[in-house]
């Protein structure tokens, strides 16, 4: 939405094309250096943050959804995504006059008053997802209703609109549990990588430490990195070897359960 015709279109009648009281809420994890990001939004004439979302159209499924919200936020297509909670049991969620009240501050812009009979006052149901994306990629489109961006770190997270801190509470809860089941290194790192980079990511993300020498060794055992010719220049004397990973190897790694079990 980035008129006020738009925005006033989608108060009065955007239930003929969204489903009401249910929304999708995205967790954008970015990596750099050495920190664990995430993507956050104000919203107009808020003072606090929430996480980029939207509403599921009729003729969509669930994913087709939350991969047009995350293409629309990032201009990114065919992310890392994956379906992780739904939300709806927080007092949050239940206030209905403070749910409207938050909105009411939003569509000020426009001059619209969200009355208890409108589609957006009823109680909301949140489907969580999250998405993994390289930090660098990322262009943030501005839109009409959103006055700011950021990148906050995952311990540097605000008090969140809603119920957005506990949603992103479970996203990292989801994520860290599917390190060793889902693709994470291999969308959170550029294409090629050091073996410093990627032992620095595990750690960062997992909130513990890893001896080097037994991370690269089983790394390479499992064939899921493989070193490449190229050495990146950091400084006088530092040189170290670029890797990448190998993707069949990874992902059928993955279906078998081999991965990084330290």
């Amino acid at each position: 939405m980035n008129t006020t015709h738009e925005v006033l279109d989608f108060v009065h009648d955007g239930h003929k094309r969204y489903l009401p009281h249910l929304s999708i809420d995205c967790v954008i994890f970015g990596y750099h250096q050495h920190q664990l990001k995430i993507l956050l939004i104000r919203y107009h004439a808020h003072t606090k943050w929430s996480l980029p979302g939207g509403f599921i159209a009729r003729d969509e499924t669930l994913t087709q959804a939350a991969s047009r919200i995350l293409a629309e936020k990032t201009q990114l297509n065919d992310l890392f995504l994956r379906q992780f909670h739904t939300f709806g049991d927080s007092p949050t969620r239940l206030n209905e006059l403070g749910a409207r009240q938050v909105h009411n501050i939003t569509y000020s812009k426009v001059g619209v008053t969200i009355d208890q009979n409108n589609w957006l006052a009823d109680r909301t149901l949140s489907i969580g997802y999250y998405a993994l994306v390289d930090y660098l990629d990322v262009v943030v489109k501005p839109e009409f209703l959103v006055d700011e961006y950021c990148w906050r770190d995952v311990n540097d997270i605000p008090p969140l609109l809603f119920d957005h801190n506990e949603i992103i509470e479970t996203a990292l809860l989801t994520l860290r549990s599917q390190m060793y089941q889902q693709p994470i290194g291999y969308n959170l790192l550029p294409d090629k990588f050091t073996l410093p980079e990627i032992h620095a990511l595990y750690e960062t993300i997992l909130g513990r430490q890893f001896d080097r020498r037994n991370f690269r060794k089983k790394l390479l055992t499992l064939g899921l990195i493989r070193q490449l010719a190229e050495q990146k220049k950091i400084g006088p004397h530092r040189s170290p070897f670029l890797y990448e990973f190998d993707s069949d190897t990874y992902h059928r790694s993955l279906e078998e359960g081999a991965v990084l079990g330290f």
